[in-house]
């Protein structure tokens, strides 16, 4: 029957083509919330009257994500070839995808986390400081734990992002479902092929989604 509908897809290129972008999908996700985390805790510990309020840093921060985050994926990973050769050593497959895939998805998520560091109540953070609490222990027991909820969401809406960067990238060569739907789809005028692709970008991103709300869902005490 599949044949029938689909008779140009191949079936083991479609599969490689998941599994391709569903690699570059897990690699980025995974290193962004790592340092999209980061630049987002550093955001709001350096605002103003928090624990390390440094107005320079947090402008220098700031900065650099509003700059990254302007910028249009495809664009970026233009900008990104020189360096993406000289760390990988070549710019096509799906691992020549990842720097720009983390460089151009950490910054959105870092404004996502330091707005859901921003809705913890004020008050939470003081009880812990006057209880004597470290800075560590305030970050690892209060930030994180109370703002769980809107980082994993975050997270979710990046993840449905990045899903639609690894189209993008493909299209220039980085592997997956894109490159497949660009290559044998619509180059050679095979409207199942891009067809199939897509319903398979639609079905992982509903996934993400399902998931994520799950997460969330247990994870929000209100």
């Amino acid at each position: 029957m599949l044949n029938e509908w689909f008779p140009n897809v191949k079936w083991d290129s479609m599969w490689e083509a998941t599994m391709e972008t569903l690699y570059m999908t897990a690699i980025s996700v995974l290193a962004t919330f790592i340092l999209g985390a980061i630049l987002g805790l550093l955001l709001f510990l350096t605002s103003k009257g928090n624990i390390w309020e440094n107005a320079a840093i947090n402008k220098i921060i700031s900065a650099f994500v509003n700059i990254f985050r302007s910028i249009p994926f495809i664009i970026l990973i233009v900008l990104l070839i020189p360096f993406t050769k000289l760390l990988l050593g070549t710019m096509i497959g799906e691992d020549a995808a990842l720097p720009a895939l983390i460089i151009g998805a950490a910054p959105f998520y870092a404004r996502m986390v330091e707005i859901g560091l921003r809705e913890i109540d004020k008050g939470v953070i003081e009880a812990a400081k006057s209880m004597g609490a470290k800075t560590s222990t305030i970050i690892w027991k209060v930030l994180l734990p109370e703002s769980m909820p809107a980082l994993v969401s975050g997270i979710t809406v990046t993840a449905i992002a990045l899903v639609g960067y690894t189209a993008m990238a493909g299209v220039i060569g980085a592997g997956g479902l894109g490159n497949l739907a660009y290559l044998e789809g619509f180059q050679r005028s095979r409207s199942d092929v891009t067809l199939m692709a897509t319903v398979i970008i639609l079905v992982i991103v509903f996934i993400i989604q399902f998931i994520g709300d799950i997460i969330t869902t247990k994870l929000d005490k209100r």
